[in-house]
């Protein structure tokens, strides 16, 4: 393993065209040494041929995987178990990475060894390649530390920062459920790593048609992922040692809520019940109480009232 090597993982399900725009960005990179992990996440179409190309293209820098369809989350941590970098990019196959990235981020980190995750700007645009924001959500500023702000959102995209090996490893394996990646950087959170903004704009999140974005699909399949999701994120804000009276945990606990009624709305009861006992706990007394939702329920029944509250989305705190 060469010092320094920056290992790059990218899933790939069904995007042949794509996918070879993520890698040309990556072998564009002014920074070396590197390695390429393809992982074909059991592609149906033309996509494996097209990684078999560009492995064979690249012998030195490109291995491709093969598994059964599992999502990104799996793809990824089959990718994160064959890496041998020092430090580990993630890159989804309709994203690309600025040629500066490798080299401006890697040197933030070498010049800040308290750091253990570099990050930079990123642009949003469409795949016409209309610019949209820029910078995207939050990434052109300097934040420290990943908690408190991720408990009220995901504030970059999941190609935006540069991990060394260590914080990686020991936030341990991607989940299959979503939102996968916020619930590995919450993991890395809970460990409280310093970041560092490497004052540069650093890669592309394009936006187009797909079903498989995290937003754009079952709503039901994606509020069961998030009854999962919540309670280990307020455990991971727990251990970074955000108090349960911060305005980002108040945010937190109306977003549990608002899910609570939305799991009841599906019949989801036990799901629902969970995530609003964590409200219930957290909640300062303002607009909708847990308890004026509770006596509604029993007036009404779970899954009319979810339906009916739901509707109400309370002021954000922030």
């Amino acid at each position: 393993m060469p010092p320094g090597l920056v290992s790059t993982i990218i899933p790939v399900y069904n995007r042949p065209d794509r996918v070879v725009i993520a890698v040309q960005s990556v072998l564009d990179q002014t920074y070396r040494p590197i390695e390429i992990i393809l992982v074909d996440d059991g592609s149906t179409d033309e996509t494996p041929d097209v990684l078999a190309q560009l492995a064979s293209a690249h012998p030195g820098e490109i291995l491709v995987l093969r598994q059964n369809n599992g999502g990104a989350g799996l793809a990824r941590e089959t990718g994160r178990r064959a890496a041998s970098g020092d430090f580990i990019q993630y890159l989804d196959s309709d994203d690309y990475l600025l040629p500066n990235k490798f080299t401006d981020q890697v040197k933030a980190l070498t010049n800040h060894p308290e750091c253990a995750i570099a990050y930079g700007s990123t642009i949003h645009c469409r795949d016409d390649g209309r610019e949209l924001e820029n910078p995207s959500r939050r990434t052109g500023e300097s934040i420290e530390f990943l908690f408190p702000l991720l408990l009220v959102e995901r504030w970059w995209h999941t190609h935006t920062p540069l991990f060394r090996r260590w914080i990686s490893d020991a936030a341990g394996a991607w989940p299959a459920f979503r939102p996968e990646d916020w619930d590995l950087e919450a993991r890395m959170g809970a460990l409280n790593p310093r970041l560092i903004h490497c004052g540069t704009t650093v890669s592309v999140q394009v936006d187009h048609d797909s079903p498989d974005r995290v937003t754009r699909g079952n709503e039901h399949r994606f509020l069961l992922d998030e009854a999962i999701f919540l309670p280990r994120l307020h455990a991971c804000a727990l251990l970074a040692g955000v108090e349960s009276e911060s305005v980002e945990m108040q945010h937190f606990a109306h977003w549990c809520f608002l899910r609570a009624r939305q799991l009841h709305a599906f019949a989801e009861a036990e799901a629902g019940d969970r995530l609003l006992r964590l409200a219930t706990m957290l909640m300062r007394p303002h607009g909708w109480k847990p308890s004026t939702y509770n006596a509604m329920r029993h007036l009404i029944g779970a899954s009319a009232s979810g339906r009916l509250t739901s509707l109400y989305r309370p002021k954000r705190p922030l």
